[in-house]
């Protein structure tokens, strides 16, 4: 099964490239598009100031900051790459998520994280639903996945959040049905056996009219003879 992690960041503003720093990162590991229980998360302090508008958003101070690794610490650095391994990973707006990674693992010179490697959910979102309003919130709204526990933007919430959209832009939770034929071993062989249906308990009325089923009849007699399927089914063509 394909292996990814959902992953979303929080920062102290909008763009690495002015000087702004990530300060949480949270991942969620998906197999087959579900969740594991498996997640990585973590704070980091920024060394500079945070945006009041960013902290307005996710409610994280540079107080709260003040006791938490730098990003080259290596239960932060480390430990994320290690938990992201060679998975895909996933994050809305992608663009901006793997702008703030790279940014930082750039700093202490370390290999960044290629595009090709993410897989960005708003433009999932974008196909789907062409026109419409594509955030994270209205897209949870739009699937009924519930905001309850999220008062402010975090991380790894977001994450959680994330991977269950993701899963509804995959193909919502039918993919969880298994529908797929049984296999059994026998012998050393894989044998595969149909699955079995039992009786509808009350068969579906007919469609047709009296006339329609006489007339159908009659041209099957008349015309298809002995050669017909529906031979098979009840009717004589003695």
């Amino acid at each position: 099964m394909a292996r990814e992690i959902v992953l979303d960041t929080e920062t102290t503003g909008l763009d690495p490239k002015t000087g702004h720093r990530l300060i949480e990162v949270g991942c969620v590991e998906l197999e087959d598009y579900l969740p594991t229980g498996r997640t990585f998360h973590r704070f980091m302090h920024p060394d500079r100031e945070i945006d009041p508008e960013a902290e307005r958003v996710h409610g994280i101070s540079l107080s709260f900051l003040a006791d938490k690794p730098r990003f080259n610490d290596p239960d932060v650095c480390d430990a994320m790459l290690d938990f992201i391994g060679d998975a895909t990973l996933v994050a809305h707006n992608a663009a901006f998520d793997r702008g703030f990674i790279n940014h930082e693992l750039a700093r202490i010179k370390r290999d960044i994280l290629p595009e090709p490697r993410w897989i960005d959910t708003l433009q999932l979102a974008q196909k789907r639903f062409p026109g419409m309003y594509n955030s994270l919130d209205a897209l949870c709204k739009r699937f009924k996945i519930s905001l309850a526990s999220r008062d402010k933007h975090g991380a790894l919430i977001d994450a959680e959040l994330l991977a269950a959209v993701y899963l509804e832009l995959r193909g919502g939770k039918e993919r969880g049905l298994d529908l797929t034929p049984q296999t059994q071993k026998r012998g050393g062989s894989a044998v595969v056996q149909a699955v079995a249906y039992g009786a509808r308990p009350r068969p579906l009325a007919p469609r047709s009219t009296e006339e329609e089923r006489t007339a159908h009849e009659t041209f099957v007699r008349g015309i298809l003879k002995g050669g017909a399927v529906w031979a098979k089914y009840g009717i004589s063509f003695e």
